[in-house]
């Protein structure tokens, strides 16, 4: 199954996620995400960390999920190799998103080769069927 697909746009990078389920379509865009800045396929699963996200609706759990990798690289130079474990909830009116991040800190080893300024809710889509899609425009 294809994880994930760039589509064309003017100035930022696009794409859409696919799963089997939701968490499935929420993992492949954070692969995606971390497609832009380092070649996640390459990155050592030496380092786990556990990342808890809310939001008061899907897109914006997605969107905050999303920032969790821009945020983890500036905050403590951590690049995702794989989400594992992804768990969504629903409490009250408030979605919950609970991962493990598996990856390993920066060094000379891995190349960054790109930049994500930030997660925009601009075309942002959650299709739910017989398989799910997320499509994310970032700011490049």
């Amino acid at each position: 199954m294809e994880r994930y697909r760039f589509l064309d746009h003017t100035a930022d990078a696009k794409f859409q996620a696919f799963g089997n389920t939701l968490e499935e379509a929420f993992s492949n865009a954070a692969l995606a995400t971390a497609s832009l800045m380092w070649d996640w396929e390459r990155i050592e699963k030496k380092v786990e960390l556990q990342v808890e996200v809310q939001g008061r609706d899907l897109k914006q759990l997605l969107c905050s999920f999303l920032e969790e990798i821009v945020y983890l690289l500036d905050s403590r130079s951590f690049l995702l190799g794989v989400p594992e474990r992804v768990r969504l909830d629903k409490k009250g009116g408030l979605f919950t998103l609970k991962a493990l991040f598996k990856g390993d800190e920066y060094s000379e080893k891995y190349e960054i080769h790109g930049d994500v300024k930030a997660i925009t809710y601009d075309e942002m889509e959650i299709v739910e069927g017989d398989r799910f899609m997320v499509q994310v425009v970032v700011d490049i």
